[in-house]
């Protein structure tokens, strides 16, 4: 998810956006473009812009929907060149074919932290059967002698050139994975939909039999896979685009190391260098820091199927990132004491210490770093430091110099040369308390609230916060506010904020930022609108336009036509409730648009012969409730039968443990659901509620009560007493999409009718999850505001104490994430790369959560139960 984030911060400074819409700002080649794109297509063809895409296909041509297609590799530098060739081959021979909409887009996809799977692709050709695409190969391989590109990493290379291959999907089909989710699809030999597996790797189907022609380039591969390398990996570290970062043993000696992959022509940066460049500023860094404590040793490089590697040393510490998870008292302790405050304090000052002293000694080298923030600090057990990643230092005599890359929060455009480093010293120092750098990214400002707030909560030494400030956001300099200059219309700081004036902002922050002029979408959001598209009630239109009705904010005729308007476009969506059809027709509804929803769920709305998975975000349990919900209003009495059959189906799934059992496997999952509200058995668990609630069934009750323990499973007791589902060797997750507050939710829901031992006694240590004074987020469905808005709902019911000073502090809180849009309240989406404005992730949610934590709209989601 990372990755995707990424790549959709080129387009636009503020908000996500679809790489294809990129026009201007840092890395932008604005003389960029292909020779091709003045051309006209042949007669009988058609052009299409596809997302990121230019598609041509010959009229006269059916292709099958799925089969071996043909990747070609380009850089920056002959991306025109590949593509004008492909482009003669294709069109004169009525073969269908795409390429990357411009050279942009290709550096984009090529960047370091764009999705490994589909880096390299600049063109893709849709061989119509194996005969074609082995005359494809043959023929075109020539006449794209010497033009270089990256290594796909997903497909098969013919030959030494660009070309490339891989077995996958023509056309656009779903299926539910292993977990239950919904993924691009391929047919197996008896026609069953079955995953489209895309990883970073080629691995075929295995009824999908490489043609014979291919098997010699097979063994190549195999032949040059690196297995000349005098090292053995014992696990990866971490993973780029540009390549990995290996823990490995020395096989002649035994010896521990790192190695650092770098891919010729891959993980480019603004300056348009790839990942071989930068490995070289990297190398001679650490030659020239040689005896330096704190600086990893190098030990040399070696080459191996065509990738560079450096040998460093090996480093048995954790990132600063990582220590601050592990011993910050906000993160740690549900309630701190002054002491634990103090302990901490004294740590983080005296790492802070050490790591001015070492940068010290790098710049007496003549070295600037260029890359310091939280995750290349390593703690060792200690408290000493290293530095580790050096790829982007360079000689302190550059004084006018900025590396290509940089950590959101930890750098700034108006700083070069040394200067970098001071910045970014001061950006750890003050991340080290107030972990919310990338918000600053989004208002300079933001360094005076945290300097600020740091120094009121943690015992830190007179004039510590006045050293940030000036460092960070010194007086009277210009600083770019890529959200405007205009102050925030309303004071979340006051001793009583007005919240009522606070909603108003929010709803006028969303207008604002509203394009009606776009097809694809109304409100920005998240990225995951350019993949479930923005209509959704999750990430798109509709949850914007429900949310602020609900919330009563108010009608937007406008906006609900775009809506109506868009959705006649449909030539298909998805069923499902969050990202679909469902939600999309719930939304509709309650704005009015009676007629439009009931015509939506008949046509998309789902049942119990679809293809979904069984939670509530995309699958059976929420179109279940829709269609229950929406059949009482309509008096369609089949709705009302296909819940029930959707309510049989589930209801075998949770006995079973299995969540594939709506598409009748019995087989058990490979990779465990995740537990929570939205994507885990709880949603299940509200809908079997429900279903009891229209029957009477006991036997939906009863496994409406497994479901919830089926969550329980998935949880794990943390140090501070909270129950926490757990992503097993990564982290503890207390939200409300996934998470403590979404089971808490629906065991709320549940002890309304069966008072389950088991259920009952876990509520409590849930709702302490909820409590936590720090969190990194604050959206609805993965942030403090879903926490305090579920706390607000149900806490005081279960004799849960200090309720009211718990949601409190959410509220007082939600200024360390508030940003001024054009003057008005918003707030950033996920991961705080960029603003949004969604029901799940940005401001529309933000907006419910507060309605719902103040006391005015206690029922903030669809389908839970009325409450005063």
């Amino acid at each position: 998810m990372f990755e995707l984030k990424q790549v959709y911060c080129f387009a636009d400074q503020v908000f996500f956006d679809d790489v294809s819409n990129w026009r201007d700002g840092p890395g932008f080649d604005t003389a960029a473009g292909f020779r091709v794109d003045v051309r006209q297509p042949p007669n009988g063809w058609t052009r299409v812009e596809r997302g990121i895409w230019t598609v041509l296909r010959p009229d006269r041509t059916e292709g099958p929907e799925q089969g071996w297609k043909i990747h070609a590799a380009a850089t920056p530098q002959n991306a025109d060149e590949v593509i004008s060739r492909v482009w003669d081959y294709c069109t004169a021979r009525d073969i269908r074919f795409k390429y990357l909409r411009n050279p942009n887009v290709l550096v984009a996809l090529n960047a370091k932290y764009a999705p490994r799977s589909a880096s390299g692709k600049a063109v893709t050709i849709y061989p119509v059967d194996e005969a074609a695409l082995r005359l494809i190969l043959e023929e075109l391989d020539p006449l794209l002698a010497g033009l270089s590109g990256p290594y796909i990493l997903s497909d098969l290379r013919y030959g030494a050139g660009p070309l490339y291959v891989r077995y996958g999907g023509f056309r656009r089909m779903e299926c539910l994975d292993d977990a239950g989710q919904l993924v691009p699809a391929i047919r197996d030999p008896d026609g069953t939909l079955v995953p489209d597996v895309r990883r970073p790797v080629f691995a075929p189907p295995s009824w999908a039999t490489l043609p014979e022609f291919l098997r010699p380039h097979l063994a190549a591969r195999t032949a040059g896979s690196g297995g000349e390398l005098p090292y053995r990996v014992e696990r990866t570290l971490h993973f780029s685009n540009a390549g990995g970062v290996y823990q490995a043993v020395r096989t002649t000696d035994g010896k521990r190391v790192v190695l650092k992959e770098a891919r010729p022509y891959a993980g480019f940066d603004e300056h348009r260098q790839d990942s071989v460049a930068r490995m070289r500023r990297e190398r001679w860094a650490l030659e020239k820091l040689a005896g330096v404590p704190g600086v990893p040793e190098v030990y040399g490089s070696v080459e191996a199927g065509g990738h560079h590697f450096l040998v460093q040393e090996f480093l048995d510490a954790q990132s600063l990132h990582v220590w601050l998870g592990c011993n910050h008292p906000w993160v740690v302790l549900a309630d701190p004491t002054p002491d634990d405050f103090a302990a901490f304090t004294k740590r983080a000052l005296a790492i802070a210490e050490r790591i001015e002293r070492l940068l010290a000694a790098v710049h007496e080298r003549g070295v600037v770093f260029g890359d310091l923030h939280l995750g290349n600090v390593m703690v060792h057990a200690d408290d000493s430091v290293s530095l580790i990643d050096f790829e982007l230092a360079f000689d302190a005599a550059q004084a006018d110099w900025r590396p290509g890359l940089g950590a959101t929060g930890f750098t700034s455009r108006d700083r070069s040369g040394a200067d970098l480093d001071r910045y970014a010293l001061a950006a750890v120092r003050l991340g080290m308390f107030m972990t919310l750098n990338r918000v600053v990214a989004l208002d300079p400002d933001k360094v005076v609230q945290y300097a600020r707030e740091a120094e009121r909560h943690f015992p830190l030494p007179a004039g510590w916060a006045d050293e940030i400030i000036a460092e960070l956001r010194p007086p009277g300099a210009k600083v770019h506010k890529p959200c405007g200059d205009e102050p925030l219309a309303v004071d979340l700081d006051a001793s009583l904020p007005d919240w009522s004036a606070a909603t108003r902002s929010m709803a006028r922050a969303i207008m604002a930022s509203a394009t009606p002029d776009r097809e694809d979408r109304l409100f920005p959001g998240d990225t995951r609108q350019f993949s479930v598209g923005g209509l959704n009630l999750a990430y798109g239109a509709a949850g914007v336009l429900w949310a602020l009705s609900a919330t009563g904010q108010g009608r937007w005729p406008g906006h609900e036509e775009w809506l109506l308007s868009a959705v006649r476009r449909q030539t298909g969506m998805r069923p499902g409730f969050y990202d679909g059809a469902a939600g999309v027709a719930y939304a509709l509804h309650h704005l009015g648009h009676e007629e439009a929803a009931y015509d939506l769920v008949a046509r998309w709305g789902g049942g119990p012969g679809a293809v979904l998975p069984m939670d509530l975000f995309s699958g059976y349990a929420g179109v279940g409730l829709n269609l229950l919900h929406l059949g009482r209003a309509a008096g369609e009495s089949s709705w009302r039968t296909d819940a029930l059959a959707i309510g049989d189906r589930l209801a075998d799934a949770v006995r079973s443990g299995n969540p594939n059992l709506p598409r009748g496997e019995r087989r058990p999952p490979r990779t465990p659901v995740e537990a929570g509200l939205m994507r885990g058995w709880s949603g299940v668990a509200l809908f079997l509620l429900r279903l009891y609630e229209e029957t009477g069934d006991r036997g939906l009750l009863d496994a409406a009560v497994t479901a919830v323990h089926r969550d329980l499973d998935r949880c794990t007791t943390t140090a501070d007493g909270s129950l926490q589902v757990e992503e097993v060797g990564v982290r503890t997750l207390g939200y409300l999409e996934v998470g403590s507050a979404g089971i808490a939710l629906v065991a709320d829901e549940l002890l309304e009718h069966r008072d389950d031992d088991r259920v009952r006694a876990s509520l409590p240590a849930l709702l302490s999850a909820c409590a936590r004074g720090f969190v990194i987020q604050v959206d609805l469905f993965r942030g403090r505001i879903g926490l305090g808005a579920t706390l607000a709902r149900i806490a005081g019911r279960h004799g849960i104490t200090d309720v009211e000073s718990a949601v409190d502090r959410h509220l007082r809180r939600l200024s360390w994430h508030a940003i001024a849009y054009r003057g008005e309240l918003a707030f950033p989406g996920d991961l705080d790369f960029r603003l949004s404005m969604d029901l799940a992730t940005g401001t529309a949610g933000v907006l419910l959560g507060i309605a719902a934590a103040t006391g005015r709209t206690p029922d903030f989601l669809p389908f839970l139960s009325p409450r005063p």
